[in-house]
C-alpha cells in the first residue's frame, strides 16, 4: 500500500555533486568502502502544521518538490536521471552480478501454469514458457486437448511492459472479457476477444481501477467497476472517489454503459458486483478501506435489494447460495472467521446461523464448488484444506503434498471438478485437479525442476517479542548451510494489511541460497496468520508491535547462531517498505544491509494521493490528534537519525507506480542522503515504465534482483559466483 503549493523548476539545481564525508567507521570493509558522490537534492521551505493532544506541531518538508509527477516536471526527471546514473555505476562493478543475474535466468527458466478455470467445456489458463516477459493465455477444447494461444502480452509492447492483468471467460466460453495493463499502473482497461476466432471485437473501457469483473449468466455482457475518468495531470497522483458499478452490453460503446449502483452521497465508499452461479443475485459489495465492508444482495429478476451489512467494521465474503439461503464467510463475533447461513427473508446477524463455526486457527478463504464447502484454513501460517458439507458437516481433509501452500479451489456449484496449487520453499507451483465429491486428487500441470528439492531445509522457529507475543519465522537454506553465527542471511517480513505470509518458491531465493546464503521470512503481527487478533495487534496504535516483531526476529537468528549484525540483510516491499526503513532507524547497529522497495515512507502525507487515503484503515489519519504522534514517531522519512552508522541501503521503486507513488521513495531517499548516517552507500534505484510490481517483465525482474543480491552479497560478506 499527500497537500501544498507546487515548487517551480527554476528554483532546482541538480546537475552539482556533492561529496558526502566519511565517519568513523571501525570495520575493515567501512574503510575500504569507496566514498560515493550523490546527486546534490535541492532543498525547499515548506512547513505543514498538524495537529496533536498537546497543540499545534509544525513539521518541515524539504524535499516536498519530489512528489511532483516525474512524467511531468522535469526537474523530478533531471534528479531521477542522476540518481540512477550514480547507482547503477556502483551495481554494475558489484563482484558477481553477472554471474548472479545468468544463474536467475537459468533457475526461472522452466514452465510455469496458471490455475485453470473452465466455462462452457473450455479450459482457460495462463503459461509461461520460462523467461517469456509476460505469460501467454490459452484455451483448451477439453482438459486433455492441445491448448491454442488466445492471448500472448508479449506482442503488445516491444519492451514487454504491457500485461494481461487478469482475464474472464463468458459463461458458455465463448469470448473472454480481459484486463491490461500498461506499464504497471493500477489503471486497467477492458477489451473482449472472440474464442472461436482470435477476433479482438469492438468493445473497450477505460479508467478502470480495482475492480472484479462479472457476467451476466446470458453472456450479455458483464458488470464491472469505474472511476470517473481524472483530471488532465492527475491520472497517477489524484485521490480515487466516486467509483460505479456499471454493466457493460457487449457491442456497445462506454459512454451507453449503465450504472448499476453509485453512492454519491458518500464518495469515499467504493463498489463491486458479482453474479450469483444461479444468475439469480447480483452480489454489491461496498468498501471504503483496506479493512471491513458491507454486502447487499440484488434479485435481478424483481430488482429488489436486501442490506445483509451497512458498516465498515467487518470483514464478509458470498461464497454461493442454495436459492435465497446464501452462505458467507465473516469474521463478526469471530476473529478467526466463520461460515454462516443468512437467508434474504431475516438478513440480521443475530438470524445468522453457524456451518462451520470458528475453530482454533483463521479460515484464510473458502468456496462453494459441487455443493461442497471447501474451508482452507492457516494452521501456523500453512495451508490445511477441509471438505465440508452444505450443513457444514466434515467429509474429509485434503491431502497436501507436503508442509506449503495450496491456493485455487473455485468452481461451479453445478461442478464436482476445481483445481489447485501447491508451493512451498523449495517446490514450484504444482497444478492439481480435484473431484469434491471423491476427494480424487491428481496432478494437471507440474514443472520440471533444475535441482533437487531435497537439497533445500524448510524450518519453522517461534520467537518471542514485546508483550510475550510467540512469532512464527521460516528458516530456509542449503542443506549444507548450518548455524556458524556469521551466515550472510536475507530476512524479510511484511506486517500489515491482514496479509498473511506463508511458503511460497521464488528463483531468486533460491539462487541467494544456493550461494550460501539463509532466507528467513517471519509473521509478524498486523499480518492475518492468526485472524483478526493478530492484525489488530499490528495495526494503528499497536504498530510499533510490527517493528518489534522484526527486530526480534532478526536477534532470535543471532541467538540461534545463524548470523551476526554484520551479515543481515532486510527486505520487504510497500507496507514492507514502510517495515525497513523504520527499523533501520530504530535500530541501525543491527543490519549490514536494506532493501526497502516502493515503500511509503512519508506517514504524514501517505493519504493525499490515488489509493492511499484507503489505508488509514491501518495506519490511522495524520490528521487526528491521537494518530499524528504515533504516525510521526515511525515514518522513515521523518526520523532518520544523523550521527548513526546506518547499514547499505539499496530503495527500489519505479515511475509509474501510481499505488504508492514513487514521491516517498524519493524523499527518503533524499533525506537519507543528506543525513550524516556514515559510509555505507545510501542508493536509489528507479525503474522506467514499471509501477508497484503487478505485470513488470521477467527481464526487468531479472536484471533487479541481480541488483539487489549483488548489492547485500557484499554488504553481508557472502561470497558471489564467479563471473
Amino acid at each position: 500500500m499527500r497537500l501544498a503549493a507546487l515548487v517551480s523548476v527554476s528554483l532546482l539545481a541538480l546537475g552539482a555533486c556533492a561529496t558526502q564525508m566519511p565517519d568513523q567507521h571501525t570495520t575493515t570493509e567501512a574503510a575500504a568502502m569507496p566514498i560515493l558522490a550523490y546527486p546534490q537534492t535541492q532543498t525547499v521551505v515548506q512547513t505543514d502544521v498538524f495537529q496533536s493532544a498537546s497543540g499545534p506541531v509544525e513539521v518541515a518538508d524539504p524535499y516536498r518538490w519530489l512528489e511532483n509527477d516525474v512524467r511531468v516536471d522535469p526537474a523530478v526527471a533531471a534528479w531521477v536521471e542522476a540518481q540512477n546514473a550514480v547507482t547503477f555505476a556502483y551495481l554494475e562493478n558489484l563482484p558477481g552480478r553477472a554471474a548472479i543475474e545468468k544463474r536467475i535466468k537459468a533457475l526461472l527458466d522452466f514452465e510455469r501454469f496458471s490455475i485453470p478455470e473452465k466455462d462452457g467445456g473450455r479450459y482457460f489458463f495462463s503459461r509461461n514458457d520460462g523467461l517469456q516477459n509476460q505469460s501467454v493465455y490459452y484455451v483448451a477444447d477439453a482438459l486433455d486437448a492441445t491448448p491454442r494461444v488466445l492471448l500472448d502480452p508479449n506482442a503488445w509492447s516491444t519492451d514487454g511492459t504491457v500485461a494481461l492483468a487478469g482475464a474472464v471467460p463468458s459463461p458458455d466460453g465463448a469470448k473472454v472479457a480481459y484486463l491490461v495493463q500498461d506499464a504497471g499502473s493500477d489503471w486497467n482497461a477492458i477489451e473482449v476477444i472472440d474464442v472461436a476466432t482470435g477476433a479482438k471485437l469492438s468493445d473497450k473501457i477505460e479508467w478502470v481501477k480495482f475492480s472484479g469483473l462479472s457476467w451476466a449468466k446470458d453472456n450479455s455482457g458483464f458488470y464491472y467497476s469505474r472511476y470517473p475518468k481524472p483530471a488532465e495531470g492527475a491520472e497517477f497522483q489524484g485521490l480515487n472517489k466516486d467509483q460505479k458499478v456499471y454493466f457493460h452490453r457487449l457491442g456497445t460503446p462506454q459512454t451507453a454503459d449503465a450504472v448499476v449502483k453509485e453512492d454519491p452521497a458518500r464518495p469515499d465508499v467504493g463498489w463491486g458486483a458479482g453474479v450469483t452461479d444461479d444468475g439469480a443475485y447480483l452480489i454489491l459489495v461496498s468498501w471504503k478501506g483496506t479493512d471491513g465492508g458491507g454486502v447487499r444482495v440484488r434479485d435481478l429478476r424483481s430488482s429488489t435489494e436486501t442490506v445483509i451489512v451497512d458498516d465498515f467494521a467487518n470483514n464478509h465474503q458470498i461464497l454461493g447460495n442454495i436459492g435465497q439461503r446464501f452462505f458467507m464467510l465473516t469474521d463478526v463475533g469471530a476473529p478467526k472467521r466463520r461460515i454462516v447461513a443468512v437467508t434474504l427473508a431475516n438478513p440480521k446477524p443475530a438470524e445468522w446461523v453457524d456451518i462451520v463455526p470458528e475453530g482454533d486457527f483463521p479460515i484464510e478463504g473458502a468456496s462453494f464448488v459441487g455443493g461442497k464447502l471447501i474451508v482452507s484454513t492457516l494452521e501456523d501460517a500453512k495451508s490445511v484444506v477441509r471438505i465440508h458439507d452444505a450443513t457444514g458437516a466434515l467429509e474429509r481433509t485434503v491431502s497436501l503434498p507436503g508442509i506449503g501452500t495450496a491456493s485455487g479451489f473455485g468452481g461451479k456449484q453445478s461442478e464436482t471438478e476445481t483445481f489447485y496449487s501447491f508451493t512451498s520453499f523449495n517446490q514450484p507451483a504444482t497444478i492439481y485437479r480435484y473431484d469434491v465429491a471423491t476427494g480424487e486428487s491428481s496432478g494437471f500441470k507440474q514443472p520440471e525442476l533444475k535441482f533437487n528439492p531435497a537439497d533445500y531445509k524448510v524450518e519453522q522457529v517461534f520467537y518471542t517479542s514485546t508483550g510475550g507475543a510467540q512469532v512464527p519465522m521460516f528458516i530456509v537454506h542449503h542443506k549444507d548451510v548450518t548455524p556458524n553465527g556469521k551466515r550472510p542471511t536475507l530476512l524479510y517480513g511484511y506486517g500489515g494489511f491482514s496479509v498473511s505470509l506463508t511458503p511460497g518458491f521464488s528463483a531468486s531465493r533460491l539462487q541467494w541460497m544456493e550461494m550460501g546464503g539463509v532466507f528467513a521470512l517471519a509473521n509478524l503481527r498486523g499480518g492475518g496468520e492468526y485472524g483478526r487478533d493478530w492484525h489488530d495487534g499490528g495495526r494503528l496504535k499497536n504498530k510499533q508491535n510490527v517493528f518489534d516483531d522484526f527486530i526480534n526476529a532478526a536477534e532470535a537468528l543471532k541467538s540461534r547462531s545463524w548470523t551476526g549484525s554484520d551479515h543481515i540483510a532486510i527486505q520487504g516491499g510497500s507496507n514492507g517498505g514502510l517495515l525497513v526503513g523504520a527499523v533501520v532507524n530504530q535500530r541501525p547497529d543491527l543490519f549490514a544491509a536494506a532493501l526497502p522497495a516502493v515503500g511509503v515512507m512519508d506517514m504524514l502525507r501517505f493519504n493525499q494521493f490515488t489509493a492511499g487515503r484507503f489505508w488509514v484503515d491501518d495506519y490511522g489519519d495524520p490528521s487526528d490528534p491521537e494518530m499524528f504522534p504515533i504516525l510521526r514517531s515511525y515514518s522513515p522519512y521523518h526520523n532518520l537519525k544523523s550521527g548513526a552508522d546506518y547499514p547499505a541501503v539499496l530503495v527500489t521503486t519505479a515511475d509509474t507506480d501510481d499505488r504508492v507513488v514513487p514521491g516517498h521513495s524519493f524523499k527518503y531517499a533524499a533525506a537519507l542522503q543528506a543525513a550524516d548516517t556514515g559510509a555505507a552507500p545510501k542508493l536509489i534505484r528507479i525503474e522506467t515504465r514499471a509501477g508497484h510490481g503487478a505485470g513488470k517483465p521477467i527481464s526487468k525482474v531479472v536484471e533487479e534482483t541481480a541488483d539487489l543480491w549483488a548489492f547485500i552479497a557484499k554488504h553481508t560478506g557472502l561470497e558471489p559466483p564467479e563471473e
